[in-house]
């Protein structure tokens, strides 16, 4: 029930926020945060670094994910590329504001018991990635090619520090 809920919320979100005549300007981001995504779905298959615990036996944290990937997240890369302020002060404030609400939404989720961390992974990881991902998503709507330079040693250190043993790939 609660994805149906989230989803909404994020439905309505979209309605109010999202300029859908520049939908096309925020695509390549959206297809890199999906790559980037399915990637590491891929990567840490067997040796997840986290965990959504569906709440009825319908969903699976497969089914949710992607739900995040294709419809929920989309929308926050709109919102979050259309406002973007120009100065430097206003953008840290602006970072911080979308970092803090990501990190909070998944501390409720650990908390209901939907979300489980794994393999040495935690919210402060989480709150450190977040910071990673919205600085990237942001360089890659200006500067694409500078996002996938800055996102290789992001991978680097994230399997360093939580890799999947070799017989964990498949």
């Amino acid at each position: 029930m609660y994805l149906v809920i989230f989803v909404g919320i994020y439905m309505l979100f979209a309605y109010f926020f999202v300029d859908w005549k520049k939908w096309k300007e925020f695509y390549p981001t959206i297809q890199f945060y999906i790559i980037c995504n399915l990637l590491y779905n891929f990567i840490f298959f067997n040796h997840t670094l986290w965990v959504y615990k569906p709440e009825s036996s319908w969903l699976n944290h497969t089914f949710i994910d992607l739900t995040f990937s294709f419809i929920i997240i989309p929308i926050v890369i709109m919102v979050y590329l259309r406002y973007i302020p120009k100065s430097i002060k206003y953008k840290i404030v602006y970072l911080s504001a979308w970092v803090a609400l990501f990190t909070f939404i998944e501390f409720i989720f650990q908390n209901k018991g939907l979300f489980t961390y794994n393999n040495g992974w935690d919210l402060f990881n989480s709150a450190y990635f977040n910071i990673i991902m919205f600085l990237v998503l942001g360089t890659h709507y200006k500067r694409p090619l500078l996002a996938i330079l800055l996102s290789i040693p992001t991978v680097a250190v994230l399997l360093y520090f939580h890799h999947p043993s070799f017989l964990d790939l498949k």
